[in-house]
């Protein structure tokens, strides 16, 4: 975990910022110039006023008014390319930031997440990141102009009036460190470590509205979802209060700065006077902003240390320092003893399983619930490391590959796999981004829907797949799967909860659409094991039975 500031120290923040620092020194040089630009007008303008007054000619007052129009345009354009420099910077740390996320999670999966909810995960990615964006935009940049603009402030009183410096000075130290010191302090003890309560009821309540109906628990849901809800306005009303006592103490420090720098001006009389009032209320605006900036650092700093957990979680499978290339062509998969414990204290999900499978060859996995069929496939795409035993591709150990190049190679329909809420075109080319419509429209007859979709390949899935029936989802997944084109093709019950007319069909539409591939598939339909090269069943040695049986394909039939 994070010690000091996450710029300095952060593994998730600071990386993220040392690759846009030069972007952010532009944007608070660009703000600091706008603030010398607008130090610069109303000292100037001051001047310009009470030196008008006295009534001297023009040519006196001409660099002066030129001054003050080339001020007002330098603040307008350097306050935009500030903006512009800034914000760009911070939509770059965030890009790369959710980036680096998305990409720690995905080794994580599905071993390494039962530690957190899916809308804690979903805060992680979405809200938590968006912290560096207000690191760089609200944090840095305002720090950075309004330390300029204060040191500026008391140059031009030094030079005016050294008598004005020290109330300057004063109010600079109570706006720019006390009063942000004290808006930190209150953010830390009143911010919960992690404020994800109301994104979690509130996810809750939407996935699982059909069960609290069924079950008459809507109160109980209603009521943590209430008491989320009432902590965090409870906590936001306390901020505000706090929020908008410290502005107020700004306020006041700012007109009693501005007040007794004039007063002590007074001996230097003339113009100088009004540049002086004027100089100390511009050189103590900006760190006004500060409390928020402040408050906003800590949560940017909370936020960075949860995603930080994110990054750091060790993955359940170490990647190889030197990882083998991927073997081309066809590919022989070897499994010898392979046991899997997914707790030291827990009994292993698989223990001492043995099987070959040749290129080509159509294994099928079967067994009672919790023998270890899905277990035995997240080791396949190493998503969970052996305890014991070992896995090899061509001879080779499973874990001498890196893991996105297994998952290539070794690929298909999870238990989870899931469907976007968008067309049916989108969630195909996640297997294949390169794929033409003629390839999409190829692969959808092979699973049989050709003819399905009246939208065609623009049509509207919904969440998970809301709009189709259940054999058209696994048929979209399968689909999917075979655009990717992995040399070994899982698939995990794919015609799990169909009626069985339904059943039956997809599965003759899946043989026949993996035939000639290395298939490897989860199932307990009998027609699914008469079509086997070889049966894996993981029940069979508590039963005294052999746990593969080869079967000559269409034997059973």
């Amino acid at each position: 975990m994070m010690k000091e500031s996450v710029v300095v120290q952060g593994k998730c923040g600071g990386s993220v910022l040392r690759a846009v620092c030069w972007p952010v020194a532009l944007a608070a040089a660009a703000a600091a110039g706008a603030e010398l630009a607008g130090t610069a007008l109303l000292a100037t303008a001051a001047w310009l006023l009470a030196r008008a007054a006295q009534q001297p000619g023009l040519a006196a007052l001409s660099v002066a008014i030129v001054a003050v129009r080339a001020c007002a345009l330098l603040r307008g354009t350097l306050r935009y390319a500030e903006r512009l420099t800034g914000h760009r910077a911070a939509l770059q740390a965030l890009a790369r930031l959710r980036e680096r996320v998305y990409a720690a999670l995905v080794p994580l999966a599905p071993g390494g997440l039962p530690g957190w909810r899916r809308a804690q995960l979903l805060h992680r990615m979405v809200t938590d990141t968006e912290a560096v964006q207000d690191l760089v935009v609200r944090c840095l940049v305002p720090a950075a102009g309004a330390a300029l603009a204060g040191g500026l402030g008391l140059v031009v009183l030094a030079a005016l009036s050294p008598a004005s410096v020290p109330p300057l000075l004063v109010a600079l130290l109570g706006t720019g460190l006390v009063l942000p010191a004290c808006a930190g302090r209150q953010r830390r003890r009143s911010a919960p470590a992690d404020d994800t309560a109301v994104a979690v009821t509130a996810t809750d309540l939407l996935d699982g509205a059909a069960e609290f109906a069924a079950y008459s628990a809507e109160p109980v849901a209603l009521a943590a979802a209430t008491a989320a809800h009432t902590d965090r306005a409870d906590r936001e009303r306390t901020e505000a209060r706090v929020a908008g006592l410290l502005a107020a103490v700004g306020i006041a420090l700012q007109g009693l700065a501005t007040a007794a720098a004039t007063v002590l001006a007074a001996p230097a009389g003339g113009p100088a006077v009004a540049v002086v009032a004027l100089t100390t209320l511009v050189a103590l605006e900006p760190s006004l902003a500060l409390p928020v900036a402040a408050r906003r650092f800590v949560d940017a700093r909370a936020a960075l240390r949860r995603v930080h957990a994110v990054l750091a979680a060790p993955a359940p499978v170490a990647e190889p320092a030197a990882p083998l290339p991927v073997p081309a062509g066809s590919v022989e998969l070897t499994i010898r003893d392979l046991w899997v414990r997914h707790a030291d204290d827990r009994a292993p999900a698989l223990a001492g399983v043995s099987v070959d499978v040749r290129p080509g060859s159509r294994l099928v996995v079967t067994g009672p619930s919790g023998s270890g069929k899905s277990t035995l496939l997240a080791a396949l795409r190493r998503f969970v490391a052996p305890a014991a035993g070992e896995i090899r591709l061509d001879g080779a150990p499973i874990d001498a590959y890196a893991g996105a190049d297994v998952r290539r190679l070794i690929g298909g329909v999870g238990e989870e796999a899931y469907l976007f809420d968008t067309t049916l075109a989108a969630n195909l080319r996640l297997g294949d981004p390169a794929a033409t419509d003629d390839q999409l429209r190829a692969v959808l007859h092979r699973v049989g829907l050709g003819e399905r979709f009246t939208g065609g390949l623009d049509a509207e899935l919904g969440q998970d797949g809301s709009a189709l029936s259940g054999g058209e989802r696994q048929r979209v997944l399968l689909a999917r799967a075979l655009l990717a084109d992995p040399q070994i093709l899982l698939l995990d019950e794919p015609t799990e909860g169909l009626p069985a007319t339904d059943a039956d069909r997809l599965l003759r539409d899946l043989l026949a659409a993996t035939a000639g591939r290395t298939t490897i598939l989860v199932s307990h339909d009998p027609a699914a094991l008469a079509h086997a090269d070889q049966v894996l069943d993981l029940g069979a040695a508590a039963a005294g039975r052999d746990r593969v049986s080869r079967w000559c394909r269409g034997a059973a039939s």
